[in-house]
């Protein structure tokens, strides 16, 4: 399935969060969007962005896995104007939330980043690996996130710090990108 043909008709967050959302999750959205803030290292890293990065996010409005961590696209977005997300609802996207499976399941938000030219660069989801080693730690502990963000908590803090990572890794697989540097022609 060539997903990058989803990016046109997936949604900027506002239009998703207005066709899917309850007033109860747009709230809960909303919240966790305030509380989510990048470091001014972190937007400094972000600002050094060149190369147009596309996120095609397969999410659930109600999901609060999705709105403890999608708030974290949209700000690094806003810090590198050449990273463009936009969202699939997870229940009407039935092919996309297929081949999106995790371990046979299927999970959200699941984030794919393709390059300008919609070749597919990264599938990265569910949770971030700070989150499931707090998870283990617990093992008896939540089985879905609460959608409740504490923009001073140090888990949700390494759980943006993980985004940020994966999306610097992706930033970097097109920058030395043969193929786009002779594009580019740097």
């Amino acid at each position: 399935m060539n997903l990058f043909s989803k990016f046109d008709s997936a949604l900027p967050l506002e239009q998703f969060l207005a066709k899917y959302g309850s007033s109860t999750d747009k709230t809960r959205w909303r919240s966790a969007l305030d509380a989510t803030q990048l470091t001014d290292g972190q937007k400094a890293l972000l600002g050094g962005f060149k190369r147009e990065q596309y996120v095609l996010v397969l999410a659930g409005a109600w999901c609060g896995d999705c709105v403890s961590q999608c708030p974290i696209f949209e700000r690094i977005a806003e810090g590198a104007p050449v990273v463009q997300v936009r969202y699939l609802d997870r229940d009407e996207h039935a092919d996309a939330q297929r081949e999106l499976q995790i371990n046979g399941g299927d999970r959200v938000p699941v984030a794919v980043q393709f390059s300008e030219d919609g070749h597919e660069v990264s599938r990265y989801g569910e949770r971030t690996l700070a989150k499931y080693r707090s998870l283990v730690s617990q093992l008896s502990g939540e089985s879905c996130a609460t959608g409740i963000v504490k923009g001073t908590d140090p888990l949700q803090m390494q759980v943006v710090q993980d985004w940020l990572n994966e999306f610097e890794r992706v930033q970097w697989i097109l920058r030395l990108s043969p193929r786009l540097r002779r594009k580019h022609g740097d």
